[in-house]
């Protein structure tokens, strides 16, 4: 029988997820940073408008997106207490103390920030207030997290938000003390701690980059480890180098010696932000107890719309489509498939 190759389709057994789809799953993306990041690129966005005069809305108004990430975050947290009340059998599952203190903990910093975030926008509409004043929450909560990173390292949980706050603290102190005038300090010297930051960064790129090179080179390495190291070291390379290049960009535009508006100063940071948004769909899932949904999102979206299960979790295999023929054609075709004489590999190096 003359045959076509063409790929069919078809649902896992049972029409459950296969191993392969469930590794996939879990990494599908991380919605936490997700919003997050989304969110400060867009209000980064607006600030920038705001400064250049482009736009005149309200402070409050170009805060918006923060508004959002804190209203999902507080909401988050109340959904996943009440399911977490309400249902106590769910406590018994593996680790859901540590899961469901983390949230707390996540929650608790997230309300410290968000007073920042008040004072912050209320100092720019009404300019009522010292920034030392401002900046105490995101002190406290520089402080906090020390001891909420060790506490994280312990329980192996994720600790972004709170190891960014504790390495900036003194970060934070100087641009405070000059936004008051209390220093008359240069802002390329007011950024010093930020410097040391970004070049241990460097560093770190650097490092990626040699890792991913040598495994390109690796003959014993497969091509999953060779796929994730290369997509890490272009990522982290999307991340920082971007990131120094606003920095200093801003420092000379802060002490006067460029003209440019802060959307082109802002540019390469956007480009940071919307490199974390790509980097969050490899991201391993967040705390399962945000909306007390207790799974990673993926599943939790397959388990609400069985449509999209049904469609995502397929298994594909090459086949091939069968060409109408007549009897005595296919009987035909298994004969001379018998009687097909097999022929010796012939090397045209090998002299006769």
């Amino acid at each position: 029988m003359q045959t076509r190759g063409r790929v069919s389709y078809k649902p896992c057994k049972d029409n459950r997820i296969c191993h392969f789809h469930q590794s996939k799953i879990n990494h599908c993306l991380c919605r936490s940073k997700f919003i997050v990041h989304g969110c400060l690129l867009l209000f980064s966005i607006f600030l920038s408008l705001r400064l250049d005069n482009t736009i005149t809305w309200s402070y409050w108004t170009v805060f918006s997106p923060i508004w959002f990430w804190k209203f999902m975050a507080i909401s988050g947290a109340l959904v996943g207490s009440y399911v977490w009340w309400r249902h106590p059998h769910y406590r018994m599952e593996g680790e859901a103390y540590v899961h469901y203190k983390a949230m707390l903990i996540s929650l608790a910093l997230h309300l410290i920030l968000l007073m920042f975030e008040l004072l912050a926008c209320d100092k720019l509409e009404s300019g009522r207030h010292l920034w030392i004043l401002v900046f105490i929450p995101l002190l406290f909560i520089s402080i906090a997290s020390i001891a909420v990173c060790v506490w994280a390292v312990k329980h192996d949980r994720a600790f972004e938000l709170e190891l960014f706050c504790a390495v900036n603290i003194l970060q934070f102190v100087f641009i405070a003390l000059r936004l008051d005038n209390l220093v008359q300090w240069r802002w390329e010297v007011v950024f010093v701690p930020q410097w040391v930051l970004l070049c241990i960064a460097l560093v770190g790129v650097l490092y990626a980059l040699i890792f991913a090179a040598i495994l390109l080179r690796a003959p014993e390495a497969s091509h999953a480890q060779r796929k994730a190291a290369f997509h890490s070291a272009l990522g982290y390379t999307c991340l920082v180098i971007p990131l120094l290049v606003f920095q200093v960009v801003l420092a000379n535009k802060l002490d006067g010696e460029i003209d440019a508006p802060y959307v082109t100063v802002a540019s390469p940071l956007f480009v940071s932000f919307s490199t974390l948004m790509l980097m969050s769909f490899g991201a391993k899932g967040a705390n399962k107890w945000w909306f007390g949904i207790r799974k990673d999102f993926c599943q939790f979206l397959l388990g609400v719309c069985p449509v999209l299960q049904e469609y995502g979790n397929i298994a594909y295999s090459s086949r091939s489509s069968p060409i109408k023929e007549g009897p005595s054609d296919r009987l035909g075709l298994s004969r001379r498939s018998e009687l097909k004489p097999v022929m010796p590999v012939i090397s045209i190096e090998t002299p006769d």
